[in-house]
């Protein structure tokens, strides 16, 4: 019944530890001007390994047929094009000097913010916006307070 929220866990504890690594990916390439890109490179040489090879292998183990919609490619290419450009934008803010703790602190509560506006405006609820709840804007700003704090009061 929660099985869905083992993935969601799973998913957390992945891109908890993503900005870590990918920083330290960065500083243990020894390339000052272009270590960052080096290890993007990686990262996209997993997410093949990831993405491409593991989804295919699932769709030929659960016997799926090998048939496209033009509109399902299509927005499943721009998701993937803003999930790798979100990525780069990480490791840019690396490179300008920004820390694992704040950027990665920023990403991760704003992130929810943009997708809570977003999906609601995609998916309006009966009524509009005037039957959203007081506790879903409440949500979103303890989300923005949150980043902020731990961003500002971040160990030193």
């Amino acid at each position: 019944m929660i099985k869905w929220l083992i993935f969601v866990f799973m998913t957390v504890a992945s891109w908890g530890l993503y900005g870590v690594f990918l920083h330290r990916g960065q500083l243990s390439m020894e390339d000052a001007v272009h270590g960052r890109f080096k290890a993007f490179l990686f990262v996209g040489l997993a997410y093949l390994l990831t993405a491409v090879i593991g989804s295919a292998v699932m769709l030929i183990l659960n016997g799926a047929e090998w048939n496209f919609t033009s509109k399902g490619v299509s927005w499943s290419f721009l998701a993937g094009l803003v999930g790798a450009s979100g990525a780069f934008g990480v490791l840019l803010a690396f490179g300008a000097g920004g820390r694992p703790a704040v950027v990665m602190s920023i990403v991760f509560a704003g992130a929810p913010i943009v997708n809570a506006v977003v999906a609601t405006l995609s998916h309006p609820p009966a009524g509009g916006w005037g039957a959203v709840r007081w506790q879903f804007v409440a949500g979103i700003l303890l989300a923005a307070i949150g980043g902020c704090l731990v961003t500002f009061y971040k160990p030193n």
